[in-house]
């Protein structure tokens, strides 16, 4: 079936989902952020060099400035005020280890020091001020293991303890000092979907196994909201999910919340003001777009 994966998670769980204005256009595999309570999205298949921005209160969108490159499956991080865009592919499916900060007063990008690993499809989560980037594929859509941390007051990246299941198309959610790195898929197949959940304590700089998620998926996208890891999405060979598992790090347990209104994949998800907005992705496997812009309140 194309579209939808039917499974247990499909029940109609705790929480509520509504529509909210589409994006200007179509597109998948984009990074979203959320800074300043303003949601920005940039990259993806379509206009990927294009910088939107969502603002939940007048449920508007503008565009910004240009990315410096196109870029997809790329990744994006609010630290201080600033935009950073992290890794990704480019011109076709090759990996970068290019950083961009934007400045959304100004309107402006710049160059910042290059990730040490040069991949796509990774993940990143903001720890203390930092960027903690995980995972990913590189040269040959071949997984690493990479985990590197970059501190945008010294312009500065530094190699940390490295995921313990080296994966792509995964999800990264950040609770307290804690890193959870969530499902994903082996060597960009994903036939080879993982329900892989590990734990990174920053303060030992080693990781964990944790319950894993209920539903095998990847090309998913996770947000944080009231301490707890929500997880949407996601593509198999048999279709698209709707799926929106939430993870509570306290007490190591999932639950099932309303799904998804569109199953898709390769979207982005940002919490603001309490609500969820999942945004874009593409609702069959492989190459599809939308412009979906959906909001759950738990």
């Amino acid at each position: 079936m194309i579209g939808l994966l039917a499974t247990a998670s499909d029940s109609q769980g705790p929480g509520r989902w509504t529509t909210a204005a589409p994006m200007p256009e179509e597109r998948t595999e984009v990074a979203v952020a959320e800074l300043a309570g303003t949601v920005y999205v940039v990259g993806g298949f379509g206009r990927g060099q294009a910088l939107l921005e969502y603002d939940p209160g007048t449920d508007r969108w503008r565009e910004r400035a240009a990315l410096p490159r196109p870029l997809h499956h790329t990744t994006a991080a609010a630290v201080s005020g600033r935009l950073y865009v992290v890794g990704g592919y480019a011109d076709g499916w090759n990996p970068v280890d290019t950083v961009f900060e934007y400045d959304p007063a100004a309107d402006q990008w710049r160059r910042r020091a290059n990730m040490p690993t040069a991949r796509g499809a990774l993940a990143v989560g903001v720890i203390d001020g930092k960027i903690h980037a995980v995972g990913g594929a590189g040269a040959n859509r071949r997984n690493t293991g990479a985990h590197e941390a970059y501190d945008p007051a010294a312009d500065r990246w530094a190699r940390l303890a490295p995921l313990p299941t080296p994966r792509d198309h995964l999800a990264v959610g950040v609770v307290g000092k804690r890193l959870y790195a969530i499902g994903g898929r082996l060597d960009g197949s994903y036939a080879r979907n993982l329900q892989t959940n590990e734990e990174y304590d920053a303060g030992t700089n080693r990781w964990r196994e944790r319950s894993r998620l209920p539903t095998a998926r990847s090309g998913i996208a996770a947000a944080v909201l009231d301490g707890k890891i929500f997880v949407g999405g996601g593509e198999a060979p048999a279709g698209t999910f709707n799926q929106v598992e939430a993870y509570d790090p306290a007490i190591d347990t999932w639950t099932t919340r309303a799904p998804l209104p569109t199953a898709r994949h390769g979207l982005g998800a940002a919490a603001v003001g309490g609500r969820i907005f999942a945004i874009s992705g593409g609702p069959r496997p492989g190459g599809s777009y939308s412009a979906a812009n959906e909001a759950f309140t738990p």
